[in-house]
């Protein structure tokens, strides 16, 4: 799903200041065997202007998270344009873990894009069998790490898109989504407001492409929702749509995600985004 954040709405949005809902606990296992994660609060993105799907010769569509950087860097996290996934949903959650690490070292992971990109995928989206990365692009606070199955048709499955939360040399890794070239999620638009059943779609390129969709929040380690296996979809740059059913809605942002599979393993690509129930 794709999202592009106008420079002067992260001027506005850093004026704000990284305001975000408290909640306890913090961040998830980054062991690649442990279970799914569980994070406090559901993650969100920012407001998506659905765009047609790039060629695969065409470099990736910048998506969830700050395509322009705001003036001092990227913008902050809570701000209408990005908002944070997992594994801290707030800025007072991680912070929580910034005073647990400084007195005891605790959970280091957090300081690692790529473990913290694997540990999403693998713990808390559930892809146990993409367990390598594929790609490592780190300018600042800002990072882009690819993920990709082990073996020779293993390619990249998903680009996850990271920023550090808050302002410390220790701030943390967070999840604000992925970039998008081949497979993307661009309704429901991303930050918006949802309620059950959701409409989902986006664009998609392949053969005979499987999709599924599944909507997670980060304080349950089970799907609130998946719909039915699976949508057919497939061709060049081609629409897809599928709607999903959820309930049990704890936290106040969800994690929408598309996966898509069925060739030479279950879950070959996948894109997410996320959206507010409240």
């Amino acid at each position: 799903m794709n999202i592009w954040l106008p420079l002067r709405r992260f001027a506005a949005a850093a004026v704000a200041g990284l305001m975000l809902t408290a909640c306890s606990g913090f961040g998830g296992s980054p062991n690649a065997s442990s279970s799914a994660a569980r994070g406090s609060a559901a993650p969100s993105q920012s407001h998506t202007t659905p765009r047609p799907l790039a060629p695969s010769t065409a470099a990736p569509v910048a998506t969830h998270g700050a395509s322009t950087p705001a003036p001092h860097g990227t913008p902050p996290l809570g701000s209408w344009g990005l908002q944070p996934v997992w594994p801290f949903v707030s800025l007072a959650q991680a912070q929580v873990w910034e005073r647990a690490y400084r007195s005891g070292g605790h959970q280091p992971w957090h300081l690692d894009p790529d473990r913290t990109a694997l540990s999403f995928t693998r713990d808390y989206l559930g892809f146990k069998e993409i367990d390598r990365v594929s790609s490592r692009t780190v300018s600042g606070r800002d990072a882009r790490i690819g993920v990709a199955r082990t073996g020779p048709e293993g390619g990249t499955a998903g680009v996850i898109h990271l920023v550090r939360f808050g302002t410390g040399p220790d701030a943390p890794w967070e999840v604000v989504g992925t970039d998008d070239t081949m497979f993307s999620l661009t309704t429901p638009a991303y930050g918006s407001l949802v309620r059950s059943p959701l409409v989902t779609g986006g664009r998609i390129s392949g053969v005979d492409e499987s999709i599924r969709v599944t909507v997670r929040q980060p304080s349950s380690a089970a799907p609130l929702g998946t719909s039915p296996c699976c949508t057919s979809a497939g061709g060049d740059d081609q629409p897809w749509s599928v709607s999903v059913s959820f309930s049990g809605v704890r936290d106040p942002v969800l994690t929408v995600v598309a996966s898509t599979g069925g060739h030479v393993a279950d879950v070959e690509r996948f894109t997410i985004t996320a959206v507010r129930t409240g």
